[in-house]
């Protein structure tokens, strides 16, 4: 077993790595949509006393995105070779057609089009200056 710590990704808001390696396989642990080195949180409208007056869930799912594919590469791993994804959105009826749509950009459909399970949950973590909306956890082969 390898620990992957990501130098482009993200940190992590807790102790635990970006990523392990097992063998032909890559799990990743569950990454939200920050910007290494930043606390803000893409898409989300702040009020003047710091609480939250909206959110994009497009910049959210696009930035989780990009923190997964920088993993995956760092992990000697690549997006071809997802193989299953859990995705958790705060906001199931809101933000699940945006998803969706930006899924398929994602994932067209063919040989390489990974499993998913998409979960409603009540909260995710405030990992910057905000909480976030939407967080993704994949699994792929080296």
């Amino acid at each position: 077993m390898t620990d992957i710590r990501s130098n482009k990704a993200a940190e992590p808001v807790g102790a635990y790595p970006h990523a392990r390696r097992v063998g032909d396989l890559v799990f990743l642990s569950g990454l939200g949509p920050r910007r290494r080195g930043s606390k803000d949180i893409p898409g989300v409208r702040l009020d003047s006393a710091g609480k939250v007056i909206d959110y994009d869930i497009e910049a959210q799912v696009r930035a989780c995105f990009d923190n997964v594919r920088v993993v995956l590469e760092e992990s000697g791993s690549k997006w071809e070779n997802i193989v299953d994804v859990q995705v958790f959105l705060t906001d199931m009826q809101r933000d699940f057609p945006t998803f969706n749509r930006i899924w398929a950009e994602y994932f067209p459909p063919g040989p390489t089009q990974p499993t998913r399970t998409t979960i409603a949950i009540t909260a995710l973590p405030q990992a910057g200056n905000a909480p976030i909306n939407f967080e993704v956890k994949v699994i792929a082969t080296v």
